[in-house]
């Protein structure tokens, strides 16, 4: 059994007036993370470490960006060649998903969350000192192993690590992944940028490979931190019949005063109790949560092609065709990255709380649909005003996807399953995010040589589709507590 960091019992005598807790069952346990009001500073680090592992995510996805034309020279690779490459992370982030959707429940989130890391350090090295192309996609490929894993996990315990309502609720709390990962992207713009002006002209060509092996200091750093802080979720401990352990995680994490009742059953394997299994993929798509999978899946489609092809794709958009120059292009990126997407993504941490996940979506979607016609409609700029005019049309997709389908597609993916389930539901996300992310870079530079700006019309579709599901499904996960369906199905 997995041992927890604890807390002696004798912190809590001396305070008389703090109420002890009895718990009893893995619904009490839920009770009290979802209604504490007391402080929570453990937890914060914890969800802080799980966010950690996303700002990875989000870096390693975008390392590549900036070294797209130097790679391609470099390795004399084909437009399918380079989509190939570019490619191979997504298709291990697909494999990662579903076996890390599938551990997440099955051993527990502190031992997958544990281990995900060292894929993040072997492959960053190996990429950036890779000798071909080949070398170079299968480090991408073993990224994405790392990066399928880490997210459902981490959603686990954004979701489980939280509160229900009020500021920083539990959609508030996932919703935070959104932030993270523009951060992280900025991050990576101002290390090239950085590079750039430090570096002698003639090493601009070995750029990506300083980027992407960099990502592996903060990967080494996240293993340390999270081995002297990590625990594991009170909810899925409690639900493993482990309360003595639960109530542990309680009393350090949330500081709540908390003890075993001594009838509690500890039986690991209730008669009623969803258990952890390869079937329960099958499960979502059971009468009760059928119609949550299906608009959380298209969700999951339909918002990372576009987002994919748009912001992966962003210095290649800038530079081919606005034909500046990379200084150009790593500004403008950083900029459109850091003012808009980012400033999205926090919009919609402070928000959801009161506007909810859904509207928010549609807002998102709605300008996205927006900026994508115009670009269109514009095509090529001539002149300073069209291309500010373009510039202004790709800061409102990003201002959208950082407020809308950007943040709530993973609050939908996270809070549409219970706990005993979660873990699958976030790696079915991951995997449709995945194959759509593949199709996204894989198909982007076959388009954009075909198409040129005709590729916006192409994408335009992605948000349409979005609004068309969300209109069809009127599903809200914010504010409502879906751990209880998992407690009120194992009542007699």
């Amino acid at each position: 059994m997995t041992q927890f960091p604890l807390y002696s019992d004798r912190e809590y005598a001396g305070e008389p007036s703090q109420e002890v807790h009895t718990i009893s069952n893995a619904a009490d346990v839920s009770n009290l993370v979802n209604n504490s009001t007391q402080a929570r500073n453990n937890a914060r680090i914890i969800m802080a470490i799980a966010l950690g592992g996303v700002f990875l995510d989000a870096y390693d996805l975008g390392a590549l960006a900036f070294g797209v034309k130097d790679i391609t020279h470099q390795f004399n690779l084909s437009p399918k060649g380079l989509g190939l490459v570019l490619s191979a992370i997504t298709f291990g982030a697909i494999i990662g998903a579903i076996i890390g959707g599938y551990l997440t429940d099955k051993i527990g989130r502190y031992r997958v969350f544990m281990a995900d890391m060292f894929f993040f350090v072997f492959a960053a090295i190996l990429g950036a000192c890779a000798p071909n192309a080949e070398v170079l996609g299968i480090s991408r490929f073993i990224m994405g192993l790392g990066i399928g894993i880490d997210l459902p996990v981490a959603m686990a315990f954004l979701a489980e690590f939280s509160r229900l309502k009020g500021k920083g609720n539990k959609a508030a709390s996932v919703a935070m992944w959104c932030p993270t990962w523009y951060a992280a992207i900025t991050v990576s713009y101002i290390l090239v940028l950085a590079l750039f002006y430090s570096l002698p002209p003639s090493h601009n060509e070995y750029l990506w490979r300083y980027i992407v092996g960099f990502g592996a200091v903060p990967a080494l750093i996240i293993i340390l931190i999270r081995k002297r802080y990590m625990t594991e979720s009170p909810i899925w401990a409690a639900q493993q019949g482990d309360l003595e352990g639960a109530a542990k995680i309680l009393r350090s994490a949330w500081n709540i005063p908390v003890k075993v009742a001594a009838d509690a059953d500890t039986t690991a394997q209730e008669p009623t109790k969803r258990t952890a299994s390869w079937k329960n993929y099958a499960v979502l798509w059971d009468n009760h949560f059928r119609s949550r999978t299906v608009l959380t899946s298209v969700m999951s489609f339909v918002s990372p092609f576009a987002y994919s092809a748009i912001a992966f794709g962003l210095p290649i958009i800038i530079s081919t065709l606005f034909e500046q120059s990379l200084l150009t292009t790593i500004l403008a990126s950083l900029v459109l990255n850091l003012c808009f997407a980012f400033t999205g993504g926090i919009a919609a941490v402070k928000l959801v709380p009161y506007l909810g996940s859904r509207g928010m979506t549609l807002a998102g979607y709605g300008c996205q649909l927006v900026a994508l016609i115009g670009l269109a409609l514009v095509g090529k700029p001539e002149g300073t005003q069209e291309a500010v005019l373009c510039f202004g049309l790709l800061a409102l997709f990003l201002l959208g996807q950082g407020f809308g389908p950007g943040a709530h597609t993973m609050v939908y993916a996270s809070l549409s399953y219970p706990s005993s389930i979660r873990g699958v539901g976030v790696g079915l996300n991951q995997t449709i995010t995945r194959v759509s992310s593949t199709l996204a870079l894989f198909l982007f530079p076959i388009l954009i040589s075909t198409l040129g700006e005709g590729l916006f019309w192409v994408i335009a579709l992605s948000p349409v589709i979005g609004i068309l599901a969300l209109l069809l499904i009127r599903w809200e996960p914010s504010g409502y507590d879906i751990d209880a369906e998992d407690f009120a199905r194992q009542q007699p």
